[in-house]
């Protein structure tokens, strides 16, 4: 195995491992995962990442990745087959370089953003549509994970009046008649482990267990609420900044599936409950489409 300058061995096996228990998968799985990893940051994975009516915040999010992936790291290393937030390749040049890709075939497809329908010409790449790109990309792939609350399920960009006709990847496959394997990894941003963590399962072990939605139960099997720290610091509360539990005031932590809790954002440091801020079910398949972000107190 070849490790990508300036990353330590111990550092890849770090962050292979906590993959690894992610998954349930014993310590004989290691070495693969770390392969993976190595292949992934080195820029020689088969993997495309294309991008929809989006923010970029699940690139952005994928950049915060700890304790592997500084950006001198990733903006020096990982450009996968092609990705068009961290690829220096630009114009036709990086146009050819996405058709090759897909003519060959072979890849793990990565989805980030909304496909635009309604209004095709909203998101185009190379001045091609980004739902005809889609289709392209999405028939030569051996497996298609969306990612992001708007890569899954449509998200900000498919909230009403949904002007361009936004759709998820998934409402837009089974409309184009593609039955390539789907994962959804939600959120706005998602984790960079839930990011990572299913590429490399993918890459080496193939498709993990899914739940309804199509979500790794790995990281998408219990509710926030459930592992919310604001249960063990007093009764419901009525107003921000108070400590205790925050659904009486739009915490969407019930509905909400997700890690969160325990696995935390910028190496462990935070996430949107320890801040107080309460969950807004970013990770839900109806995120931004009922209204507000928090819910309506009864």
């Amino acid at each position: 195995m070849t490790i990508v300058e300036d990353v330590s061995r111990r550092e890849f096996l770090r962050s292979a491992g906590r993959i690894m228990t992610a998954f349930g998968l014993g310590a004989a799985a290691l070495p693969r995962a770390a392969q993976a990893l190595d292949e992934l940051y080195g820029g020689v994975a088969p993997v495309l990442w294309l991008q929809g009516s989006n923010c970029s915040g699940c690139s952005v999010s994928l950049l915060n990745s700890y304790p592997l992936m500084p950006v001198p790291l990733l903006t020096k290393h990982i450009s996968l087959k092609f990705h068009q937030t961290l690829s220096t390749t630009q114009g036709q040049q990086a146009v050819d370089t996405v058709n090759t890709t897909i003519t060959r075939g072979g890849y793990v497809l990565v989805v980030e953003g909304a496909v635009p329908l309604g209004i095709r010409e909203a998101c185009t790449f190379g001045g091609e549509p980004f739902a005809d790109l889609l289709d392209r990309a999405a028939r030569q792939a051996t497996a298609i994970m969306a990612v992001g609350a708007c890569g899954c399920f449509g998200g900000i960009p498919s909230a009403s009046p949904n002007p361009i006709g936004a759709v998820g990847t998934g409402e837009f496959l089974t409309g184009a008649g593609i039955n390539v394997p789907l994962i959804n990894v939600p959120g706005c941003p998602p984790h960079p482990d839930w990011m990572v963590g299913t590429v490399v399962h993918l890459l080496k072990f193939g498709i993990p267990a899914l739940d309804s939605y199509k979500r790794p139960t790995a990281f998408f099997s219990s509710s926030i609420h459930s592992r919310c720290p604001h249960r063990d610091w007093g009764e419901e509360v009525d107003a921000i900044g108070q400590r205790g539990c925050m659904k009486e005031i739009g915490c969407r932590g019930e509905s909400a599936l997700g890690d969160c809790p325990v696995r935390r954002w910028n190496g462990g440091t935070n996430d949107c409950l320890v801040s107080q801020g309460g969950c807004i079910g970013c990770t839900s398949p109806n995120f931004a489409k009922d209204g507000a972000f928090h819910r309506n107190k009864d």
